[in-house]
């Protein structure tokens, strides 16, 4: 249960306390850094926008004392989801099933799927028969936590999550649970039943992967991590216009309107920031200032 259950957190990434907005953030010298102020375009007051990393070692996680500063600034945070919402464990467990009658055991051959099995029993300690109805995507995400090297681990939202409740932040979501699982059940089980299978195959080499896209984002080298997404092995350039794209126009449509009422620190998954289709160039198209803070 404790690998469901931080699986479940993996996926999950106005205030009478708000602060003076008034500040001035240091800015970085480069676009090295996750953190960026958004300005101009009439807005009263700068809101921030940080990327995340779904899982990570805690230690690691990059919130510096300028990123700490901006979320006391502001009104509310914004993430992909109201990591809040007291619904949100029952919700995903919706959003980890496939729909209908579909089954892992539908999606294998049968020597594909007995590969499956004793990869599960004999490297997860987990029978595979409790997963039946859990998309393989989701499947895929319990391999994450044997590609890093620390015992304590944690989301960068449920880290967040704990800095905006300490300044006593309210929490909103971009999305429904309802509308992620609809993303995830629009990429077909039979492709995410074969990129579980080849990651399984090749777990080393997902394995070095993984370590050069979590030094990347130590490191907060954005167009670094740009180049690894769309790495055709192991990237997500397949479904980019699902996962990222289509879903990073339908926040700038959200935050023209919520920006203009109020200051708000925008949290989601660093991936989502990168590119033409990226957040950072579809504000910038938008009309606004987006400058790279020291983090």
């Amino acid at each position: 249960m404790k690998i469901l259950k931080l699986v479940i957190a993996v996926f999950l990434l106005g205030s009478c306390n708000a602060q003076n907005n008034n500040i001035t953030l240091k800015t970085n010298n480069t676009d090295n850094t996750l953190l960026w102020e958004i300005s101009g375009k009439q807005l009263s007051k700068p809101s921030y926008l940080f990327g995340t990393f779904h899982l990570i070692c805690k230690d690691d996680i990059p919130f510096g004392p300028q990123l700490k500063t901006a979320v006391k600034s502001v009104n509310e945070v914004y993430m992909e989801l109201d990591m809040d919402d007291p619904g949100r464990l029952t919700g995903a467990l919706q959003l980890m099933n496939m729909k209908g009658d579909t089954t892992l055991k539908s999606l294998y051959s049968t020597e594909e799927y007995k590969k499956l099995q004793l990869f599960f029993s004999d490297s997860l300690q987990m029978p595979l028969a409790m997963f039946q109805s859990m998309k393989p995507v989701f499947l895929e995400a319990m391999l994450y936590p044997k590609m890093l090297p620390c015992k304590t681990m944690s989301g960068v939202e449920e880290e967040l999550l704990l800095l905006a409740k300490e300044n006593k932040k309210p929490i909103q979501g971009l999305e429904t649970m309802a509308f992620q699982a609809s993303v995830f059940d629009s990429i077909p089980y039979t492709g995410q039943a074969k990129e579980l299978l080849k990651a399984i195959d090749s777990l080393q080499a997902y394995k070095k992967y993984f370590e050069v896209m979590v030094k990347a984002y130590k490191s907060q080298q954005l167009k670094k991590m740009q180049e690894l997404l769309s790495n055709k092995d192991f990237g997500m350039e397949d479904n980019q216009d699902i996962l990222l794209d289509k879903r990073n126009k339908n926040w700038v449509t959200q935050l023209n309107t919520i920006m203009k009422k109020e200051s708000v620190f925008i949290a989601v998954g660093a991936g989502h920031l990168v590119g033409d289709m990226g957040l950072i160039s579809l504000l910038r198209k938008e009309g606004y200032k987006v400058r790279p803070v020291e983090n």
